[in-house]
């Protein structure tokens, strides 16, 4: 009798542990397949019976690392700016999560370039950028997350090593072109401070004096906007901004002291000339204040020496 329930607790024992391993498999391993996904969007967005919205927003945010546009771009994004921003899915504690989240993934090997784990980053970003918006909607930040917030896209903005716009197989990447997006979300919160406002536009100066390419995918039009935000602000530093252009122009114009012109000085002006240009038609799409039509001259004086 012992030899037997010996046996049988062995046998128990082996069961509990095979079970034990299928289901640590099985947490491992996504538990919904693409297709579910894409019928998902089809269904504009409806979240099935049976399923936990923060969940599948959790399991969503595993896939902006991924180098498949689709599942990255087309489907993780997507769906989570929808049920974030238009349909306000989540609690304050659930977007608090995705914010901590997303703000550590900006640190992700950062200073790499030329690799994937640019996906983490970059999209990361934009989906902070979101949680921005839905911010503006209904605030859950508060004003220490905000500034943490704030703080680590400018600090992010000028760490960004990879620059790259767009791949042919893996699709957009935009770094630069997503934390413009979440500087443009977080400008228009009334917690931005009048310095932020400088230092916002000191660290798309920065950004521009030492990127080594000329944009080509956007990515100033995005800066643009977040300078149109500001200057669209009811407390607008129009001295900062006077000082910031001001700067831009005399560092621009010293592009010419060689001859032939330096590289990375021809780059910079390049980059800076073709977001001053998007900034004065973002401008006139915007209400026309007595502040923004000084923008408007003095961007356009600037332009004119260019």
């Amino acid at each position: 009798m012992k030899k037997v329930a010996a046996l049988a607790w062995v046998s128990t024992f082996a069961i509990f542990l095979l079970t034990g391993k299928l289901s640590a498999q099985s947490a491992l391993a996504p538990p919904h397949d693409r297709p579910f996904w894409r019928a998902m969007v089809k269904n504009s967005y409806q979240i099935p019976p049976n399923e936990k919205p923060f969940a599948l927003a959790q399991e969503l945010s595993s896939y902006l690392a991924s180098s498949d546009p689709e599942l990255r771009d087309d489907l993780a994004y997507t769906i989570l700016t929808v049920w974030i921003v238009r349909r306000q899915q989540f609690s304050a504690e659930e977007l608090l999560q995705l914010e901590k989240e997303w703000s550590e993934n900006l640190r992700s090997a950062i200073g790499e370039t030329g690799t994937d784990s640019v996906f983490r980053r970059s999209f990361s970003a934009l989906c902070l950028s979101s949680l921005a918006e839905r911010e503006l909607k209904t605030p859950f930040l508060g004003q220490a997350r905000y500034r943490k917030l704030l703080d680590s896209a400018i600090v992010y903005l000028g760490d960004e090593k990879d620059l790259r716009g767009f791949d042919a197989r893996k699709g957009w990447i935009h770094a630069t072109a997503h934390t413009a997006d979440l500087l443009a979300a977080l400008a228009a919160n009334s917690l931005l401070t009048r310095r932020d406002q400088a230092t916002i536009l000191q660290a798309i100066a920065a950004r521009f004096s030492t990127a080594d390419t000329v944009f080509t995918y956007g990515e100033q039009d995005r800066l643009a906007n977040v300078v149109s935000v500001i200057a669209a602000r009811p407390d607008f530093d129009s001295d900062a901004f006077q000082k910031w252009l001001a700067e831009t122009d005399a560092t621009d114009q010293s592009v010419w002291k060689d001859s032939p012109p330096k590289q990375p000085a021809l780059t910079r002006l390049q980059n800076d000339s073709y977001m001053l240009r998007a900034l004065i038609v973002q401008l006139l799409e915007r209400p026309s204040s007595p502040a923004s039509l000084e923008v408007q001259k003095a961007v356009l004086k600037s332009l004119e020496r260019r």
